[in-house]
């Protein structure tokens, strides 16, 4: 695969880091680094305290949104979009649309912009392959690898019972309406 920026000395055996080890004097991908991480390799090497005062500032002041996403807002809107995909796909799709939508998703794989990410993901559709028999086997798929991720990560799971309310139908309370 072809060298990334900031991707060069990335130790891809490294499950639980997704974010890569710059070069000397080169500017870290942003695509593939979160904030805090991005604070530390620009020189804040005092101690965690001043990467956690980075942060919270960074969260205070508001980014503008022209601005090039991170990896945790990459993150978050392209689950959105993989969740809602997922959510409207057939609940008899054709055989045409199955291979379309494993094929999307290798693809997807191949492409994504953090690279770290990618190859993950990669290798969670090798040992689990999309799901794409109906709209119901693919959203507990996406949610099942979703939540995988999510524990990786230190994050939540997400109730896997719930991916037609929160992508789809919205919640029973009408609060989406």
């Amino acid at each position: 695969m072809p060298s990334r920026p900031g991707f060069d000395n990335y130790n891809e055996t490294d499950n639980q880091s997704t974010t890569p080890l710059p070069q000397p004097g080169k500017k870290p991908c942003r695509t593939c680094t979160d904030f805090k991480s991005w604070a530390k390799m620009q020189g804040n090497k005092d101690s965690q305290k001043q990467s956690d005062e980075n942060a919270n500032l960074s969260r205070a002041k508001k980014i503008p949104e022209d601005c090039p996403l991170d990896r945790d807002q990459l993150g978050s809107k392209t689950w959105a979009f993989l969740h809602t995909m997922a959510a409207y796909y057939p609940d008899q799709p054709t055989s045409q649309q199955q291979n379309d939508m494993a094929n999307f998703f290798t693809l997807f794989s191949r492409f994504y912009p953090c690279e770290a990410c990618a190859s993950h993901f990669r290798k969670q559709l090798q040992t689990s392959p999309p799901m794409v028999q109906s709209q119901a086997a693919l959203t507990q798929w996406l949610c099942w690898v979703h939540n995988n991720v999510n524990k990786r990560l230190g994050k939540p799971q997400f109730d896997c019972r719930q991916v037609n309310a929160r992508w789809r139908d919205g919640w029973p309370d009408g609060s989406c309406d």
